[in-house]
Parts: structure tokens; C-alpha cells; sequence
């Protein structure tokens, strides 16, 4: 399954991981990644410095020397870069405007990489001499032969919490930050034990989208979504295939809290897709609304953040929640 959602909506928006569902006939929890139903490793190894790195989906990375000049075209990198004690030297990415990351005005001064997520121009990110360009695999795999010989890209493509603690670990590596990575990983491991041990006995689900025709995150290509299985029950599974989803599905789980993502086309969303979808008379029927567990999220952190310290505001925020 590709790593962008492919629905309509959010690949015109380009900035989401794949959420296909399924129906969920067997009523199990989602599946997600190897190792979600075990208990977390709280402890974090050391990390070495290197040189060159084969990442965890076999991409082999090498700088000749530590980066200080990171381009990053998909947030996951602005996550990392964060945790590590760096900032980007140019972004297309509006997660580090939370509050939690830089803020608005300490954002605002990082230059923005024109063309956006989905087309962004190869010459404007060469005008800023970077060390290293982090873009998403799917998204940006086609900027390779205009960047090479000239800078070092770096294609990730996260799945899972775990995909997203080895890319930190792999940057950390390249650009020296050893500790900063180690003390990284072992405070969002340590957050997602603790989370697991509370592990709630409702059940919840996140959809996303701009309009009526939303999709649904599922672990196992959603990271954010990759961690709910400890949380709390998650009846979807990927059923392998393209498209938008129905509230009588929704409404088939008996879903107690419902995470809602609204997405947007480059700027500030009109309505919230909660408001849109209420003009649905199934709506009003789902116990999450009936019992006011209706939770519109920040799409930047919990759908394109994907790194530990959007992840680990996930966790506070669902656990809340889920009490």
C-alpha cells in the first residue's frame, strides 16, 4: 500500500500516510505494526555517530560530514530535527508553528520551500545549499535525479512508531546528536509504557478528511493511528483497498471516542469535518457524539507530525481522552 492516503481529498492535500480500512466483520482490534501487543521497551540503547546508515526500509544514507543545512519537505523531519536541537534551514511544513515545537513567530522566520508538499521546486531547495533533504518516498522520490551530485536525499517512508524511533536514531547518528536522539526515544517509550499500562476498555477510531467523503486511520500505515491498539480498542483493519467510508460503518462499531482530523487545502479549514458530517442524520447516532467523546485534533501533529514528539502529544491528548 503506498505511504500517501489515496483518496481524493488527501492526495490533493499530499500530506497523510495511507488509511485504508476495513469493515471489520471479525470485530478484533486493528492490527498494527509487529510487537503492538507487546509490552513496550522503556529502555532507549546508545546511539554511534556515522558517516553512512541503512535505514529501517534499506535506503542507505552517507554525509561526509555531520548535516547542520537539513531541507525538510515532510514533517517527519522537522519532528526529528526538533527533538534533536536543530531547526530546519527551509521547511514546506507548518507543524513547527505549534506550541509544543518552535510557535508561530519562531516558526515564521524558517524560510518555506515553494511548491508545496506535493510539487516542490528542486532549484528552490538547492538555493539553500543543504547537507541533507528529507522528503517523503512516494511524494518525493521524483526530486532524486534533480538533487543528485548536488545534496543528499533522503527518502523515508514511516509506517509505524517503531519506523519513526529508527529514523530519529539514524539522524541522530548522522549529525552527531547522539544523546539528544537516545534521550529522545527513551522519553517517548517511556510515555507509551506508562500509556499502555492504563490501557482503556473503550473503543475508538480517527477519520480524517475536508469533507463528507472522509477515510479512516489504520495501524499498520498510520503512525498516530499504529498506537491506539495499546490504548484502547481499534476495530478497523486495512482491507487492502482505495476510497472513502460510510457512517454506517462507523456506526457499526459502536465507536465511545472519535479522533477527527480536518484537512485543508493550504489554508485555515472553513468547517470542521465534525460539522460538515453532523448534517448526517446517522451522525447524531454514533455513541462518541451522542455522548459528546467527539475530538477534533491538530491535523499537523497527529496526521503529518508522525515523529516521537508528535507522537508523544498523541499520547496525551488520547489518553486524556480515553479515561
Amino acid at each position: 500500500m503506498p505511504a500517501a492516503r489515496r483518496w481524493a481529498v488527501a492526495a490533493a492535500v499530499g500530506t497523510l500516510l495511507a488509511g485504508c480500512g476495513s469493515d471489520g466483520s471479525d470485530g478484533s482490534d486493528g492490527g498494527g505494526a509487529a510487537g503492538d501487543s507487546e509490552t513496550t521497551e522503556v529502555k532507549a540503547a546508545p546511539i554511534e555517530p556515522a558517516r553512512k546508515i541503512t535505514d529501517v526500509k534499506g535506503e542507505t544514507v552517507a554525509t561526509k560530514a555531520p548535516p547542520r543545512r537539513v531541507v525538510c519537505l515532510v514533517a517527519l523531519c522537522d519532528d526529528m530535527l526538533a527533538e534533536l536541537g536543530m531547526t530546519p534551514t527551509a521547511t514546506n511544513s507548518e507543524l513547527l508553528a505549534h506550541p509544543e515545537f518552535l510557535g508561530k513567530q519562531k516558526a515564521g522566520e524558517i524560510p518555506v520551500v515553494p511548491g508545496g508538499f506535493v510539487s516542490p521546486e528542486a532549484e528552490a531547495i538547492l538555493s539553500h545549499k543543504p547537507d541533507l533533504v528529507i522528503g517523503l518516498k512516494d511524494t518525493h522520490g521524483k526530486l532524486a535525479p534533480a538533487l543528485r551530485g548536488r545534496t543528499v536525499f533522503w527518502p523515508v517512508e514511516p509506517r509505524s512508531w517503531q519506523d519513526s524511533v529508527r529514523y530519529l536514531r539514524d539522524l541522530a547518528a548522522l549529525t552527531g546528536r547522539t544523546e539528544q536522539g537516545r534521550k529522545a526515544e527513551k522519553a517517548f517509550r517511556t510515555k507509551l509504557a506508562r500509556a499502555e499500562k492504563t490501557k482503556s476498555g473503550k473503543t475508538s477510531l480517527i477519520i480524517f478528511g475536508s469533507d463528507e467523503n472522509f477515510g479512516v486511520a489504520t495501524p499498520g500505515t498510520d503512525v498516530a493511528a499504529g498506537l491506539f491498539p495499546k490504548l484502547s480498542r481499534y476495530p478497523w483493519k486495512s482491507r487492502g483497498v482505495e476510497g472513502s467510508y460510510s457512517l454506517e460503518e462507523i456506526l457499526a462499531r459502536d465507536v465511545d471516542v472519535l479522533f477527527v482530523e480536518t484537512l485543508s487545502f493550504g489554508g485555515p479549514a472553513k468547517e470542521k469535518l465534525s460539522r460538515k458530517l453532523a448534517g448526517n442524520p446517522l451522525w447524531s447516532k454514533i455513541p462518541a457524539v451522542r455522548n459528546g467523546e467527539v475530538h477534533e485534533v491538530n491535523s499537523e501533529v497527529w496526521a503529518k507530525g508522525r515523529g516521537t514528539r508528535s507522537l508523544s502529544l498523541v499520547l496525551d491528548e488520547a489518553t486524556a481522552a480515553l479515561k
